[in-house]
């Protein structure tokens, strides 16, 4: 009787040498020779890294086996250091114990300090489109010929590679790449595929439902009809629109999430206000209330907000205790947030000469049945947040409906949905390799040291990352919680990459800000007011 291991291995030789044979005649074939080569030191290259896969730490037949391993990270308990005085010298010692963590958490930060270059890598992605662009207009010349085509075709990739690179949401996504790698050389395949197994998804798969559906063209006019009968009240005027839109609009990210709440209001901003040409000052002060309150503004329920989503499971939150906890104190600190600017540009609001606008949604008036099918696939989606199968089904019914109603719908666009749950996974299998230096870091900080210390961790990282990052301490207090959640939530407006609808507010209106766009130094002075009168409404009001 033939083993097991002996069959997989001798499945394995043979691939080897079927793929070893393929890249030979490849590389010997006559026509055309250049194509074939790359393609065959592709394969070589893809063959290799497989073949390593296999063969790494023992008998390849043993990692289609998958044996029983050691958890994957190492448990807490595993390390036996509660007898040992000092954080430094505990995490020496788990790092002596487990010396992945430290090349994982090297990984994590590099992740980080990537966030803070991807305005470097989009400026290299443009410098490559506009040479692009420029090879692109000669390919009618007679003297285009192939070295030209194939440094057109170098350019294109390069241009994309360089904006995917550039992407605030795709960022932990690609240091993914340098972490596999690691687990699988220092731990083996089979610890990877257990490890990938074992993460749930289930928060990020929510968020990218929920927000492809609360960005739809019903949901979005149902938001606009509702400021707008807000505004009615101030007669329409700049003024009205200012103060409903960066007081009201962000509450609405409560229901139709953050994004969505975003889409909406810098829509509006721009049509109402920034179309007016105000000062330079008063468009900073506008961005920096608008992404305080946004950032705030989604914490009255659990659903709608990601900072709030990626714990509520965990720490068993529902909408009763969000709304009772930080709901009305978010409403409270956006409403004197905005009234303390209103009184600072109040005359150059009403001196603002108001015109006739369209509206955002430019749409004839929707069905209501439409509308209502809308808000029951929404809330199908939020009653089994929980249950990615019943969410991933309802969503594909949700896309189904939405072709049998395109005349009143909008293409549906799930890039920025999918960035954010790309980023949200990614960041999740990050998060879970840095278990080992968060408990004892965080666990020993009080309520007002976590709270600023989540504040300004926020504004170098997206606060979805900070909350979620703090899920993993088991020894949290309800009064820790509260503390770090007020702390993510209240800094997610001090730069762009503090939290995810931020970069959709900032392509909205980034064009109102002259050639180079929004100044993060600009952005930061003007949210720091806002930040600390919501950070004392959450802090104060306990």
């Amino acid at each position: 009787m033939v083993d097991e291991g002996e069959t997989t291995t001798e499945g394995i030789t043979t691939v080897r040498l079927f793929g070893g044979r393929l890249i030979k005649r490849l590389m010997l074939h006559p026509q055309p020779a250049l194509a074939n080569r790359s393609f065959a030191r592709i394969l070589l290259f893809l063959f290799s890294i497989i073949s390593l896969f296999i063969t790494h730490s023992g008998n390849a037949a043993e990692h289609f086996r998958t044996p029983a391993r050691p958890a994957f990270p190492r448990p807490l308990s595993d390390y036996h250091d509660r007898e040992i005085p000092g954080l430094i010298n505990k995490l020496v010692h788990r790092i002596k114990v487990e010396p992945f963590n430290l090349i994982s958490t090297l990984i994590f930060f590099s992740a980080i300090v990537h966030t803070f270059l991807t305005q470097v890598f989009t400026r290299i992605s443009r410098r490559y489109e506009h040479e692009f662009d420029a090879l692109e207009a000669q390919e009618q010349h007679p003297e285009f010929g192939t070295a030209a085509a194939r440094r057109r075709d170098k350019l294109q990739f390069r241009a994309h590679a360089w904006g995917f690179m550039g992407e605030v949401e795709v960022v932990f996504g690609v240091w993914l790449i340098p972490l596999f790698l690691t687990i699988v050389f220092m731990k083996g395949w089979s610890t990877l595929m257990t490890f990938g197994a074992s993460v749930s998804t289930a928060e990020p798969i929510f968020v990218v439902v929920i927000m492809a559906m609360a960005s739809s063209r019903p949901v979005l006019w149902i938001a606009e009809r509702a400021l707008a009968s807000v505004a009615a009240i101030g007669g329409y005027g700049p003024a009205a629109w200012w103060l409903t839109i960066l007081s009201v609009g962000p509450l609405l990210g409560s229901f139709i999430t953050e994004p969505g709440a975003m889409t909406i209001c810098a829509l509006l901003l721009r049509n109402r206000i920034y179309s007016l040409n105000p000062s330079l000052e008063l468009r900073y002060a506008t961005l920096g209330l608008l992404f305080v309150g946004i950032s705030v503004g989604g914490t009255l329920s659990h659903f709608a907000a990601p900072p709030v989503v990626m714990v509520a499971g965990t720490w068993k939150w529902d909408f009763l205790h969000m709304f009772t906890n930080f709901g009305w104190k978010a409403a409270l600190g956006i409403f004197v947030s905005t009234s303390t600017y209103f009184l600072r540009y109040r005359k150059e609001l009403f001196s603002l000469k108001p015109i006739r606008f369209s509206d955002v949604t430019q749409s004839r008036p929707i069905p209501k049945r439409i509308t209502t099918i809308h808000l029951v696939f929404i809330t199908w989606t939020v009653a089994t947040a929980h249950y990615s199968t019943l969410v991933i089904i309802g969503f594909l019914f949700y896309l189904a409906f939405l072709q049998a109603t395109s005349r009143h719908q909008e293409i549906a666009s799930l890039r920025g949905p999918m960035l954010v749950g790309f980023f949200l996974t990614s960041l999740v299998l990050h998060g879970t390799c840095q278990q080992w230096w968060l408990e004892p870091v965080l666990g020993g900080l009080g309520e007002w040291p976590l709270m600023i210390s989540a504040t300004i961790l926020t504004g170098f990282n997206d606060n979805a990352a900070i909350t979620y990052l703090a899920s993993l301490v088991s020894n949290f207090s309800d009064q820790l919680k509260y503390a770090v959640m007020a702390g993510a939530v209240t800094g997610g407006g001090l730069t762009v990459i503090a939290n995810a609808p931020n970069p959709v507010g900032q392509a909205i209106l980034g064009g109102e800000f002259g050639e180079n766009g929004v100044s993060p130094r600009g952005l930061f002075l003007a949210a720091i007011i806002p930040t600390i009168i919501v950070g004392a409404c959450f802090m104060l009001f306990r």
